[in-house]
């Protein structure tokens, strides 16, 4: 099985990638379109900036949305569940537009960046939550988060807002935590994103 992971050129991938392939994946890490048109799936990871992250991708950006509306599973990551929301507070450029809604920083009531480990709390099943307990714990690192216009919401945190830290539609699905730093509860949610793409 082959899991192309764009390389938006921000972050450590090191961790996710080792995850990857513990879980027995081929990864193709790369800004290329033949990858991409290879890929059973697809993994958007992200830390650093909407813009930045979004100028990176521009020259596969068309072959990505084709490919995962055409029915490729996507998983995204962090700025990279971000991305697939149509604008962000944090930047000017065009979301993927994948889901409806936009991106809002956290309250300035709480400390931003969120960091650390926080709760899930299930809002609907899902095969990306298989086997994942109510109120299991995921570690987090981020100043925004998505507020959808449409009903994808999987799981809820709180942290001075209750935001979307799972959501998902059809087989495109965002993660706001860092699954591959999120120890057993992180790795089972990868391998249940694995499991779609066997379908």
């Amino acid at each position: 099985m082959k899991i192309y992971v764009a390389n938006t050129g921000v972050g450590n991938l090191y961790s996710l990638l080792t995850a990857l392939r513990k879980l027995g994946c081929e990864v193709l890490v790369s800004l290329s379109q033949r990858d991409i048109n290879e890929a059973d799936g697809v993994i958007l990871p992200g830390v650093g900036s909407f813009d930045s992250a979004l100028k990176r991708l521009e020259k596969v950006k068309q072959k990505l949305i084709e490919k995962v509306t055409s029915g490729t599973p996507l998983l995204g990551i962090c700025l990279g569940y971000q991305l697939l929301f149509e604008a962000s507070e944090e930047g000017s450029s065009k979301g993927l537009s994948i889901f409806k809604g936009r991106v809002i920083k956290l309250p300035s009531t709480v400390k931003v960046p969120h960091i650390g480990w926080n709760t899930l709390e299930n809002i609907k099943p899902s095969p990306i939550t298989e086997g994942i307990k109510n109120g299991s714990y995921v570690y987090f690192v981020h100043s925004y988060y998505p507020q959808p216009t449409e009903q994808i919401t999987i799981a809820e945190t709180y942290y001075g807002v209750w935001f979307p830290s799972i959501a998902g539609k059809n087989s495109i699905f965002g993660v706001q935590f860092h699954p591959e730093r999120s120890g057993q509860v992180g790795l089972r949610i990868l391998s249940n994103f694995l499991k779609v793409v066997k379908r």
